[in-house]
């Protein structure tokens, strides 16, 4: 499937080269507008999940192993880790963020059912596989719980409870904010703790920080290798960020706040991006140099990686509930709830079986991409071309998040 995902890759970044050239300076206003700030940080936490807390520290050896992947040579692990979460690839979300805010309201791709079913599919897969990323690395960093490699009952049932808090707190997207801002803040907590543990202590300086951080200018470098699949990890990766593409781009979208298109590009690659920057770098610090994280610092990672993973999961069990007419208007709260919390706990098991891979959902997706562009060209073009603003109904009103369901 690597020629279907590096046609994705090289549309994607073509298509938005086109949108900044058409309609870069039209404002971008979507259907429950909030500030830019609660904006970032929605987009941040909802855009993300446990990965970005858990799989660094995990990963940076691999990196660094040039013997046995010697496609890493090129950089150092530091700007490869940051490659592969941050910048050029938040390009993705903005793309599909632009279409469901201006384009998707007057073509109504997704509005075809089959589309409709197809897309939701991606949905719920990728809920699914974000749940099953926290079950899988909770050995890892708990492992007073366990012995450090297996997934015991305790693991099944803290999944099951983050679960059940996403679905509960899916019931009301005035929750949106809260947890959103919530999860902005913890990881910065999470970070500046982490920061002064290591730069501040005898044997380190503030200068090693500034040291370290300088390593991801080699990113800025060698950008053009990260643009295409480096490897089948990295081809991973990028079908990941290809299946979390629509709906994050059809969530975040309801949100934007007035924000010109090429505003919102900067917004999405470079805001997102800096927190990153500074986490992996502190992470970066403790792997080169040995420090240890076990006890409490893995135990403060674990929080905030659950709370991302309530944040995410709770935006995409909203979207597609949305989307299949699955509300708790037509449900009720108790058979919403049931009937999410069933769905999600089987899907996770089936990834733990190997049953089901991220791969074949960011497929899916680019397969959705590639045809939403061909019925635009065929049935939906002068529709588009005539496009000069958002949708005359959405206007600027910061106060429908708070008297929103």
């Amino acid at each position: 499937m690597t020629w279907l995902l590096s046609a994705g890759i090289l549309f994607a970044f073509a298509a938005i080269a086109f949108v900044i050239y058409r309609w870069g300076n039209i404002r971008c206003i979507g259907v429950t507008p909030v500030r830019t700030f609660t904006f970032i940080a929605i987009l941040f936490t909802s855009g993300l999940d446990v990965g970005l807390i858990m799989f660094p520290l995990t990963e940076f050896a691999g990196y660094a192993n040039v013997a046995a992947s010697p496609e890493y040579g090129f950089t150092n692990p530091l700007a490869i880790e940051f490659g592969f979460w941050a910048f050029l690839i938040w390009g993705f979300y903005f793309l599909t963020c632009f279409y469901f805010c201006v384009i998707e309201p007057r073509v109504k791709f997704f509005d075809i059912p089959l589309v409709k079913f197809i897309n939701n599919i991606v949905i719920i897969g990728t809920c699914a596989f974000t749940a099953y990323l926290l079950l899988s690395n909770l050995p890892w960093y708990l492992p007073e719980l366990g012995d450090g490699e297996t997934i015991v009952g305790s693991f099944y049932l803290i999944v099951f409870m983050v679960i059940a808090a996403a679905v509960y707190s899916s019931t009301s997207i005035r929750y949106v904010r809260i947890l959103s801002l919530a999860s902005t803040w913890l990881f910065l907590g999470l970070i500046a703790m982490m920061w002064a543990s290591a730069f501040l202590s005898a044997d380190s300086s503030v200068g090693e920080f500034f040291t370290t951080f300088a390593m991801l200018g080699d990113y800025f470098g060698n950008i053009q290798h990260f643009v295409l699949p480096i490897n089948d990890y990295h081809e991973f990766y990028l079908f990941w960020w290809f299946a979390w593409s629509i709906m994050i781009g059809q969530f975040t979208s309801r949100f934007v706040g007035g924000m010109k298109t090429y505003q919102v590009l900067l917004a999405m690659m470079v805001f997102p991006s800096i927190p990153i920057a500074i986490w992996f770098t502190v992470l970066y610090y403790y792997s080169a140099n040995g420090l240890d994280t076990s006890g409490f610092y893995n135990l403060a990672m674990v929080i905030v990686g659950i709370t991302f993973v309530i944040n995410s999961l709770d935006s995409l069990v909203r979207l597609y509930t949305d989307n299949l007419n699955l509300t708790i208007e037509r449900l009720g709260k108790l058979k919403y709830v049931s009937f999410n919390l069933v769905l999600l706990c089987s899907l996770t098991l089936l990834f733990q079986l190997d049953f089901l891979q991220i791969q074949w959902v960011g497929a899916i997706a680019l397969g959705l991409i590639f045809s939403c562009f061909g019925y635009i060209m065929m049935t939906q073009l002068q529709t588009v071309r005539a496009i000069e603003r958002s949708p005359k109904e959405n206007k600027i009103d910061f106060t429908k998040i708070e008297l929103a369901n």
